[in-house]
């Protein structure tokens, strides 16, 4: 039974002990014993996995074409939601699913790169909204995290902190992941806690299996210490977003599976889908947008690439899953699976389509607007999945993943973007097993759900804040009766402008933009077209806005109501202008600043907290301290697949440049260091004229020029997501091959690193939609 009471105010007040009315404990009456914080009796532990951008028709336990028996092995024994949704992208969805508010409420109603100082996106969770991990925590619960954040605003990704809206900030005790948007699998930047950890280098390293041995780690120890004490474990993979990095056994399962192509799949899923009761014998299946080719269309050479391009994506399903076999079967041991809670939502998103109609070997080179041609990427084709690439799917895969639903991820108007496959998983609580629910739920329910199951109350005040209400709606209700009339009847979806509404069963919705259109305010919101579509309309495949008018401005109008309740408004459709973050009111730790020094220790510093050196004249001095033949990094920033070292190959300087990894330019002085101190330099002068343009590149020891090149292009718009700036080694995926120490850990003693940029540096055109596009693609 919920204690109302006693726990809507957190953190708990304890009740006060009785006053000492003796001086000699002899003589006192022994108190209470001290009890330690725990949540009502019989409170269940709970796991919530979170898949990254796996759309509805991806997963065989939703009829799709990746195989994935831990889902089916979980559907079996629990239940499988068929309408669940999403926010249609990365950062909003995670907002308001761990606090149990709409993404706008949260003040997430767009990527955290993209904030803004309107209160719906700020990117900032404001403290009204505490989440789900703190109202655990301050109930009894173990936490912690495992895997993918991205919650936190990138003017906070520092050591300039403030460390709140980190997860140990926002009630996880422990955490082990990475904080942005994707990371590369086999070489990942991550962190614990707020630490940064070196990147792991062990022969046959994967980043989804190193998460789930952390979190079946982490709960074997707390059980085995308190037993008594339930768990929150969020494990949030990173798969299968790209890069779609699986081990070559994986990718070779599938082999052929692919070849009959994306509109074939879909009508393979569709029937599937119908098989398992996921849709109705009359669902039909929507209309492939003009906008994404048809598979016949395709060249031969084309369709084999593209086929082995979804051959990794399923190996990396299929791999995922795996590793959430291996913590449910962890649970099995100790003897908590059936007392454990497992939310399994498969996919943050519908599947992305941001790998464009022909897919990528590295997504960089095609963020920095050089992607390589079909010709160039069949050369590499048997390198698909492994670490030498940074691979994505072309788009048509990815409206197949989304089967039988219109559109992908990034479109928030449209089931596509919108609805994703979860399942429940909790023998101890729910006697149904092996059944589909079909009411209709969403993100912002799950707080609620969990709340419910541990029997604690919603709570009203949490660390001396006023709280708003949760938004979402328990599904409880739903757990044993099929037939229960849903509870979640209304439902606004908006992202960029693009917008919907549903309202007891019944959609409307506009895409206002697709999203590979930058600029923005093109149509005016007034303009936009929208749809109707009725509630036995399973896939929006039948448009019935002219038939019922009225109809569709009443939802209309409800969107309205509910925009303007949930900070929705002002509509904001930018997104180039939003880049240049003075102008919408974004906090930046440079702030201005051309000149940064930094110090031994420092590192995994992203782009948004350095000086931007790209696009402009730069240099580097490191003031150093060697031995008669130390080696190592200096300086590092970005990876293999674009950045630049500075470091020392047994005692002579050298600076690497990595263009996309595509062109690789190196300067080698001839001498090697006399033992002692020096100041190691590299300066660049940009010839200029537009963006990505090359320059003549100089190194120095001691203000003498010993070496030089031309570099006939340069990185414009992002090194890399994850990987950052590190002094004195480079972590994640290492920039050169030459470093002759482990991660490039640096020997020697470097005093300091003074790294500087012009001030004149402006964008050149085309620059902001570049950045942007890299922005959308990553998250």
């Amino acid at each position: 039974m919920v204690d109302s009471n006693y726990r809507s105010t957190l953190p708990i007040t304890p009740p006060r002990p009785p006053q000492a009315t003796v001086m000699d404990v002899r003589h006192a009456e022994t108190p209470a014993p001290i009890q330690p914080l725990r949540p009502p009796a019989g409170a269940p532990n709970v796991v919530m996995i979170l898949l990254d951008d796996m759309g509805f028709g991806a997963s065989s336990a939703f009829g799709g074409p990746c195989r994935m028996p831990v889902a089916e092995r979980l559907a079996a024994d629990g239940l499988r939601y068929t309408r669940f949704h999403t926010t249609a992208l990365c950062s909003p969805t995670r907002a308001s699913l761990l606090t149990g508010r709409n993404h706008h409420s949260a003040g997430m109603g767009v990527l955290t790169e993209l904030a803004s100082a309107f209160p719906g996106y700020t990117s900032s969770r404001p403290d009204s909204c505490a989440t789900l991990p703190e109202m655990l925590r301050l109930n009894g619960y173990s936490t912690g995290c495992f895997g993918k954040y991205h919650q936190t605003p990138t003017w906070e990704m520092s050591r300039s902190g403030p460390f709140d809206r980190w997860p140990t900030g926002e009630g996880f005790e422990k955490f082990y992941g990475f904080m942005g948007g994707e990371t590369d699998q086999y070489s990942p930047t991550l962190f614990e806690g707020t630490t940064p950890v070196d990147t792991p280098r062990r022969d046959g390293y994967h980043l989804s299996e190193d998460i789930a041995e952390r979190a079946i780690a982490d709960i074997r120890q707390q059980q085995t210490l308190s037993p008594d004490k339930p768990f929150f474990t969020y494990l949030s993979f990173g798969a299968v977003h790209a890069p779609h990095h699986a081990p070559a056994s994986y990718v070779d399962a599938y082999r052929g599976d692919f070849d009959h192509g994306w509109d074939a799949q879909r009508e393979q899923t569709l029937a599937k889908q119908k098989e398992l009761g996921i849709l109705p014998d009359d669902a039909d299946l929507s209309a492939r947008p003009d906008e994404i080719g048809a598979w016949d269309e395709q060249p031969e050479n084309a369709q084999r690439l593209y086929a082995r391009m979804m051959e990794a994506y399923a190996a990396m399903a299929t791999h995922t899953d795996e590793q959430v076999g291996k913590v449910v079967d962890a649970l099995d041991e100790i003897g908590q699976l059936d007392n454990t809670v497992i939310l399994y939502i498969l996919g943050d998103n519908g599947a992305s389509g941001e790998g464009g109609p022909h897919g990528c070997l590295n997504e960089f080179a095609t963020y920095n607007l050089e992607p390589a041609s079909v010709e160039e990427m069949l050369e590499h084709i048997d390198e698909i999945g492994g670490p030498s690439l940074f691979n994505h799917y072309p788009v048509g895969w990815a409206h197949a993943m989304n089967t039988p639903y219109q559109w992908t991820k990034q479109i928030a108007s449209h089931w596509g973007g919108t609805r994703n496959g979860m399942i429940v998983h909790w023998p101890a609580g729910i006697e149904s097993s092996g059944e589909n629910r079909h009411q209709f739920s969403h993100v912002n329910d799950v707080a609620a759900t969990i709340l419910e199951v541990a029997g604690l109350p919603e709570p009203t005040m949490v660390n001396g804040v006023a709280q708003k209400p949760l938004e979402g709606v328990s599904m409880v209700y739903s757990f044993d009766d099929a037939e229960a009339p849903e509870r979640h009847t209304t439902q606004y979806f908006e992202l960029f402008g693009n917008r919907g509404i549903y309202h007891q069963g019944w959609s409307a919705c506009t895409m206002h933009d697709v999203p590979w259109e930058l600029n923005g305010d093109s149509i005016a919101f007034a303009d936009d077209e929208w749809e109707l579509y009725a509630p036995g309309d399973h896939s929006q495949s039948r448009n019935l806005a002219a038939a019922e008018p009225e109809r569709l401005q009443q939802l209309k109008n409800l969107f309205l109501i509910e925009g303007a309740k949930y900070n929705v408004f002002p509509l904001d459709d930018r997104k180039v202008a939003r880049l240049h973050a003075p102008s919408v009111g974004r906090p930046q730790v440079m702030d201005g600043r051309t000149t940064l020094t930094l110090y031994p220790g420092m590192s995994h510093m992203n782009e948004n907290v350095v000086p931007d050196t790209k696009n402009c004249s730069w240099r580097v001095s490191v003031e150093v301290e060697v031995g008669a033949a130390d080696a190592g990094a200096l300086v590092t920033q970005g990876s293999r697949f674009g950045g630049w070292a500075l470091y020392l190959r047994d005692g002579v300087p050298a600076f690497h440049y990595s263009w996309i990894d595509v062109e690789h330019y190196e300067i080698v002085a001839t001498d090697r260091l006399a033992p002692g101190r020096h100041t190691v330099g590299y300066d660049f002068s940009y010839d200029g004229g537009g963006v990505g343009k090359g320059g003549m590149g100089r190194l120095f020891v001691d203000d003498v020029c010993v070496g030089e090149t031309v570099l006939a292009h340069t990185v414009p718009f992002i090194y890399h997501t994850t990987d950052g700036l590190d002094v004195g080694a480079d972590n994640g995926t290492p920039i050169s091959r030459s470093y002759g120490t482990p991660d490039g850990r640096f020997a020697g003693t470097i005093h300091r690193v003074v790294l500087e940029t012009d001030t004149d540096k402006g964008d050149e055109p085309g620059a902001a939609e570049a950045r942007l596009r890299a922005q959308l693609a990553t998250q």
